[in-house]
């Protein structure tokens, strides 16, 4: 028998030698808060150590997803109450009298600590990638050794659709994409299924949902290695990768702008190319500029490194009007009418755009982890 143990919305259970994580927030998607982040981090941390434990896994609880991501509505209404604070103006990062600090730096130094984590484990990790797997989801599982998807897989980093831009380590493993396909899924923010999620890198392979309970349970009395053959089944094949003619023109282009400008001429033979052209033109400006070019940067990028710069361009975006009316738009009110600011991509300039990437003191992964 197991031995379980409940930390707020997460539970801990020894089964064998496995270390099984369930994300408990069924009803929300398993959406990830503060806690849940500490208590991972923390058991993570014990299991390392624990002779017993061979190897760890993570699933979710319910049949709707892994996670759908962090907890956002609780952003939300952090930020709604800091502009009331600051009289309803927007201040950026960094200008003096800005006296609201937000908690919601901490729950995310503390996301990417956990992300560089399960990215370093001195031990198998592996995840189980059923139902939706976005965000803050990719973030707990795209980093493990053994990633496993399903039929039942929508996995993706929607992040430019509110107003964000892919964190979690995202735009690391998204610039490892063959050609421009992580660019593509990165903008777009596109839903990817098994196929695609193997063919973009962010999967290893495929396996029954039906058969998960089982393979569980084998992974409790055998090694990964071992178990895994015998559960992995072909996947049909990757859209994203049949797709690659147009994606990798389209994407090269070295700016937002010129991607558009491509996705346009591309569109008179390629129905894929309009629909994704379309796609762009809903999401934020800011966004995508600063998607873009973080993409871009992590190429060259460590991981660390990495997250680093996204904790940076998520400090910025906190205080950003983008950010919370996306949120707004997508999750309080459901309107899904955004209104931008700026509201075309020729009014983001590169000025304002750097000012994502400008460093904020006091703002160092390495001295804001509480863990």
């Amino acid at each position: 028998m197991g031995r379980e143990t409940y930390t707020g919305d997460v539970a801990f259970e020894l089964r064998g030698h496995l270390g099984i994580i369930t994300l408990n927030r069924p009803r929300a998607v398993n959406a990830l808060t503060q806690l849940m982040c500490e208590s991972m981090l923390v058991q993570l941390q014990d299991w390392a150590e624990d002779d017993r434990v061979l190897q760890v896994l993570i699933r979710g609880a319910g049949d709707r997803g892994l996670c759908a991501g962090g907890d956002v509505a609780s952003l939300y209404q952090e930020m709604v109450a800091l502009q009331k604070q600051d009289g309803g103006g927007i201040l950026p990062t960094g200008v003096p009298g800005y006296a609201a600090e937000f908690a919601s730096e901490t729950f995310l130094a503390n996301e990417y600590a956990l992300n560089l984590a399960i990215a370093e484990y001195p031990k198998p990790y592996i995840a189980l990638m059923d139902g939706l797997v976005l965000g803050g989801g990719i973030g707990v599982s795209a980093h493990g050794s053994h990633r496993i998807v399903t039929e039942r897989t929508r996995a993706g980093m929607p992040e430019t659709t509110i107003g964000f831009c892919p964190d979690v380590g995202g735009t690391w493993l998204l610039s490892r994409a063959p050609g421009q396909l992580g660019l593509h899924a990165g903008l777009t923010g596109s839903h990817l299924d098994a196929a695609d999620a193997i063919a973009l890198g962010l999967a290893d392979v495929e396996v029954s949902g039906e058969r998960l309970p089982e393979l569980t349970q084998a992974l409790s009395a055998e090694p990964v290695e071992a178990v895994l053959p015998r559960f992995t089944r072909s996947s049909a094949a990757s859209t994203l990768e049949s797709s690659r003619g147009w994606i990798d023109q389209a994407y090269a282009e070295p700016s937002v702008e010129g991607v558009l400008q491509r996705l346009g001429e591309l569109a008179v033979s390629q129905e894929a190319a309009a629909a994704a052209a379309k796609s762009l033109r809903e999401k934020s400006p800011v966004s995508l500029k600063v998607a873009h070019r973080a993409i871009r940067d992590a190429e060259e990028l460590t991981l660390p490194v990495a997250l680093q710069a996204e904790f940076t361009i998520a400090v910025h975006m906190l205080r950003s009007s983008d950010f919370r009316e996306g949120i707004r738009a997508q999750i309080i009110d459901k309107d899904r009418a955004p209104r931008w600011s700026p509201a075309e991509i020729h009014e983001v300039d590169a000025e304002l755009v750097e000012t994502y990437f400008t460093a904020v003191p006091g703002h160092r992964l390495a001295d804001r982890q509480s863990l």
